[in-house]
């Protein structure tokens, strides 16, 4: 079992921990991982799907789920960071008649994006694993 020692004591006090889990850091060392405005966009389009995640409904499902206020420009901005850094694609859907004939912007994650989703979603379980009774149960 990994030892640990209590900071701030004047007596070395060890604190034996449970074995940490296993997390690779081969995404983030590349500098790919994501900041959580990119991790929410990116979860979005993935429950979405290619077909029908774009910056509306992108926008729409995190509000729902999270409760908080999104901008579909901050959407908007988040893909095209996203796009530039190869991490999601995007492709013209069909004309849409509700958008006077225009079609919607459609958004896929990349294999690359999809790799760096894993990383930051396991560097976050990895940080929260055990500390339910502190932070609490994310259901």
């Amino acid at each position: 079992m990994p030892a640990a020692y209590l900071a701030g004591s004047h007596s070395a006090q060890r604190l034996d921990l449970p074995p940490l889990p296993v997390y690779s850091h081969a995404v983030t060392k590349s500098h790919d991982s994501l900041a959580e405005f990119e991790l929410l966009v990116m979860l979005a389009a993935l429950r979405l799907g290619p077909d029908e995640s774009c910056t509306v409904s992108i926008a729409d499902d995190i509000q729902q789920r999270t409760g908080r206020s999104v901008r579909r420009a901050n959407v908007f901005t988040t893909l095209q960071r996203l796009e530039a850094k190869g991490l999601v694609s995007t492709r013209l859907g069909d004309p849409r008649p509700e958008r006077g004939g225009r079609p919607r912007r459609l958004v896929g994650l990349e294999p690359k994006g999809l790799a760096a989703v894993r990383a930051t979603t396991g560097a976050i379980q990895a940080m929260a694993v055990e500390l339910g009774d502190i932070v609490g149960d994310a259901r």
